[in-house]
């Protein structure tokens, strides 16, 4: 390819839109192109990275057994009323009617329909296992695009569907998809690490997401320096330690004048925070909801949102709470009534905490669980943060932030029986089929490599995803033999299936340098008078600093 035919123009500022380093380095160098919010043309320099991409991932999935398919992007909404998704993606389902006034839902994901496909095709045991996948555009309707191509409304993807007999299989599946992907990770040359993950709306028992690690990434990742601890902060565990107390005493109210805050009660009443119990109030499907936590903590809005099973939550307002007949700022978990009351484990954690009393200004000493409250549920529902206790070894956790650029799911049987995929066994009794899925975001994959490879002068390609392998650069294009030289060069790479692209404009070394760093293609070479002189051309890795002059043969 020749840079003077490349469709898609570089640019020197950074866009203003632009709010991830692959959103600007992008837009900069000509790769995509904004449509609407959230939806974008891949540009031909995008594009080729996409495929490479896309052929790793093809690779891996044969290998691993599996075999590709291509489902519908259109669905029938009827599908997901079945499974009862259509509420769990909520307004994130696109829906459209057609003329005839039939609901239709494009695609998110792809299980309600390659399930339905299996249960038209398998009988009997010995149809599974079946490993189907796809690579098909999906379409959600986020709320916030966000970051180029790492949150948009459209997007590709990687798609694969395990169907197996018993457990023992499913495991098989599981574990041959997660060895892929590791393979297909570093193959892209982008290390990825595997963590523990909360199933969302996709649903299943297990899930484990694979992180690239970048500043950018929206996902706080929990890893333990003391073992190979790994989990996405909305599924994290950590010891939570005891706190003592002593053996329970008798309630005390104390009068706690202005103080509504946590850090303000024990403050005033010279206490630790993690002796104190805090009071948070959530809207869950529209009912309040009390949350008791220890003070030092904090509330995982997803592991609460699963102790509710999975109800759509918000925090209430200071009038929501009051409307209820409590008091922000002094609530009490003593004597709630009419409110359903959900608990950290921390509760358990020591004796006579500092809680609310339900009065303006004033709290309770030696508040204990049991003895003066019973919530409706205790489990763990808090945060874990920098510095806790690893629940395995018991090590310091560490925080970083991550993209999230795959994701493995161990479905089980609860789509196969809404759907009725079920299959004969050798005892010849009906049984659902049990399932896995297993997804990678493309884009999002391409994305990702540009905020883990780059510096301040554009992208570094990982050499096996590179729209090119050689970008080569003549300079002073009036010096014929230089033309000559280059187009020679050029044309022996093609002729081997080397991927080269070459800047045959009449522009100065700066801009053509420039554009270089800019697009990140792993090798350049120069072609100039003087090297000519020397019969020589000058290589350079984009990853190192220096150049070096080699021999033209």
């Amino acid at each position: 390819m020749r840079v003077s035919q490349l469709f898609g123009k570089t640019q020197r500022e950074i866009p203003a839109e632009a709010d991830t380093v692959s959103h600007q380095l992008m837009l900069k160098a000509g790769m995509i192109r904004q449509v609407a919010a959230g939806v974008y043309a891949y540009l031909p320099l995008a594009w080729r990275v996409l495929k490479n991409i896309e052929n790793i991932i093809r690779d891996e999935m044969d290998k691993a057994g599996g075999q590709e398919i291509l489902m519908p992007a259109l669905q029938p909404l009827e599908l997901w009323q079945k499974s009862g998704r259509d509420r769990a993606f909520g307004e994130g389902l696109f829906v459209l009617t057609d003329r005839r006034d039939r609901k239709l839902a494009l695609g998110p994901t792809h299980e309600e329909v390659v399930t339905e496909l299996v249960k038209y095709n398998v009988q009997s045991y010995r149809d599974l296992p079946q490993l189907l996948y796809q690579i098909q555009t999906k379409f959600r309707d986020e709320p916030r695009p966000r970051g180029g191509l790492i949150r948009t409304r459209e997007f590709s993807m990687l798609d694969l569907y395990s169907f197996d007999a018993d457990e023992a299989g499913l495991d098989l599946s599981y574990n041959k998809m997660v060895e892929a992907y590791r393979n297909i990770f570093e193959r892209c040359g982008l290390p990825a690490v595997m963590v523990e993950a909360d199933s969302g709306a996709i649903g299943g028992k297990a899930s484990h997401e694979f992180m690239l690690i970048a500043e950018s990434g929206e996902n706080e990742i929990i890893t333990c320096n003391g073992c190979t601890y790994a989990a996405n902060v909305e599924k994290a565990q950590f010891i939570k330690t005891k706190v003592g107390g002593g053996e329970p005493l008798p309630l005390e109210e104390v009068s706690t004048p202005g103080m509504a805050s946590i850090e303000q009660v024990a403050g005033f009443l010279n206490v630790p925070e993690k002796r104190t119990l805090k009071a948070v109030f959530y809207m869950a499907d529209g009912q309040l909801v009390f949350i008791v936590i220890r003070g030092d903590l904090a509330v995982n809005e997803v592991k609460l949102k699963n102790a509710l099973g999975g109800a759509d939550i918000r925090l209430a307002t200071h009038a929501e709470v009051s409307q209820a007949g409590l008091v922000p700022g002094a609530a009490s978990p003593i004597g709630v009534e009419g409110i359903k009351v959900i608990a950290d484990d921390s509760i358990t954690s020591g004796t006579n905490f500092v809680a609310g009393a339900n009065k303006p200004g004033t709290h309770l000493k030696n508040v204990n669980y049991p003895r003066d409250f019973t919530p409706d549920t205790v489990t763990d529902i808090a945060r874990a943060r920098a510095g806790d206790k690893c629940v395995k070894c018991g090590g310091a956790l560490q925080s970083s932030n991550g993209i999230e650029v795959g994701h493995t799911f161990k479905l089980g049987t609860f789509l196969s029986e809404t759907l009725g995929a079920v299959f004969v066994d050798q005892s010849g009794v009906s049984r659902p089929i049990i399932m896995g899925c297993y997804g990678i975001g493309v884009g999002r994959l391409l994305a990702a490599a540009i905020e883990q490879n780059h510096d301040n002068k554009g992208i570094i390609w990982p050499k096996p995803i590179a729209p090119f392998q050689i970008h080569l650069c003549p300079l002073y294009m009036e010096n014929p033999q230089v033309v000559t030289a280059a187009e020679k060069l050029y044309e022996e790479y093609r002729s081997k299936n080397v991927e080269v692209l070459l800047d045959d404009r009449p522009e100065s070394p700066g801009v053509k340098f420039n554009d270089a760093d800019l697009l990140g293609i792993p090798l350049r070479i120069t072609i100039s008078p003087r090297s000519l002189e020397k019969n020589s051309i000058e290589t350079k890795w984009r990853w190192e600093k220096e150049s070096k002059l080699q021999p033209l043969e």
